[in-house]
């Protein structure tokens, strides 16, 4: 599937603003952030880059052991696909296959990049239908093993 560069572009439109991040960890764990969790807030923000040639996501998460982050979205109009390109503050860079069909959003690492691939790591999560929610969840997969579920996330717009 090909795809046209300011099409590709346009349905990330949909991404852009401010979102809070509510994490669900198996077992429930210590305090996490969000509502769900009682810790502070975590949030991330989308928005364009050079000339909206590029999505730049900024995540920040109030809790020591997770990392804030900084994404940036490419398209690439000769697979039809995304890639995103992943920073965090532990200095972890790594490349997710990135699929958006205007719904439903997927990350994918499957292949060795800027790191080891230690393990595998898959996102899904569908937008709701007035696009103010996103439902899903992170899951990892070890030595060929079965996908399982990480943590469940859900981004709730909040600018």
């Amino acid at each position: 599937m090909t795809g046209d560069r300011s099409e590709m572009l346009a349905r990330l439109e949909v991404f852009v603003g401010e979102w809070s991040l509510e994490p669900r960890f198996p077992g429930g764990g210590p305090s996490r952030p969000g509502p769900a969790g009682g810790g502070p807030a975590a949030r991330t923000w989308f928005e364009w880059a050079l000339d909206r040639q590029y999505l730049v996501q900024h995540t920040r998460i109030p809790v020591p052991e997770a990392p804030d982050g900084l994404m940036v979205v490419r398209p690439d109009p000769g697979t039809g696909s995304y890639t995103q390109h992943y920073f965090d503050s532990r200095g972890v860079a790594r490349l997710y296959a990135m699929d958006f069909d205007g719904r439903v959003w997927t990350l994918t690492r499957e292949s060795p990049d800027f790191t080891p691939l230690e393990f595998r790591q898959r996102f899904t999560g569908t937008f709701s239908e007035d696009g103010n929610t996103i439902s899903g969840g992170w899951d990892v997969r070890f030595d060929g093993g079965e996908w399982e579920r990480d943590f469940a996330l859900t981004y709730r717009r909040v600018g």
